[in-house]
């Protein structure tokens, strides 16, 4: 089973070279640290800022420098700082390759639920709605299960919809699914020590499973 650090390490075997690419909040922003060597990405963040780094040492932390999350961060050199009407121009003229979110839950159907918890008061959706609607390509970085071991993984989102059929793949604690196109979850690896069968009991949507389903690689 991976912690928050190993579902980010996985995610950034998904970006490619020359990626241009969105870090939404929560476990996204860990995959910044990530970045395979030998490939060239500009991260990107919604709040006006292009070319972010990793988190910066403690110690090294500039205030004035922070994500769409508000945590401190790093730039690299040749990066832009802009106002955030150019950056979210980027995002709804589609010109990020890849947009990683986290969720609250995921629906078989590819339905995104990110925002808010009814009750519960939130300041607003941020950039998540423009980025479901705008982006090219979309992973989740969520966890599979709640602390009441309850599968966010659903046939139909309880929660708030953030976006309609956007997600195409979920990397969660147990697993890397795609969402197929007509529907249902695909178990395509299985993190390690994690059986096939235990990552069915934890998924309440669809889902269709070989018997024999490769261990990640977090090499």
């Amino acid at each position: 089973m991976l912690d928050k650090n190993g579902i980010a390490r996985r995610i950034a075997k998904e970006i490619k070279d020359g990626y241009y690419v969105n870090l939404g909040i929560g476990i996204p922003t860990l995959v910044a640290n990530y970045i395979p060597d030998g490939i060239d990405v500009v991260l990107q963040s919604e709040n006006g800022l292009l070319g972010m780094g990793p988190f910066p040492f403690e110690g090294d932390e500039d205030p004035d420098m922070i994500n769409a999350g508000k945590q401190t961060i790093t730039t690299l050199p040749g990066s832009a700082v802009f106002d955030s009407a150019m950056s979210f121009g980027m995002i709804r003229s589609q010109k990020i390759d890849l947009t990683i979110l986290g969720a609250m839950e995921v629906s078989e159907n590819g339905d995104i639920a990110n925002w808010k918890i009814p009750g519960k008061m939130v300041k607003g959706m941020g950039g998540a709605m423009d980025l479901v609607a705008s982006a090219k390509n979309i992973i989740v970085a969520m966890q599979h299960i709640n602390k009441a071991g309850e599968s966010k993984l659903l046939p139909k989102c309880t929660l708030p919809l953030t976006g309609v059929n956007c997600i195409r793949k979920v990397v969660s604690e147990l697993a890397v699914l795609d969402i197929l196109p007509e529907g249902g979850f695909r178990l395509i690896e299985r993190a390690p020590g994690v059986s096939v069968d235990f990552i069915v009991q934890s998924t309440a949507g669809k889902l269709f499973a070989d018997a024999d389903v490769k261990e990640m690689d977090l090499n």
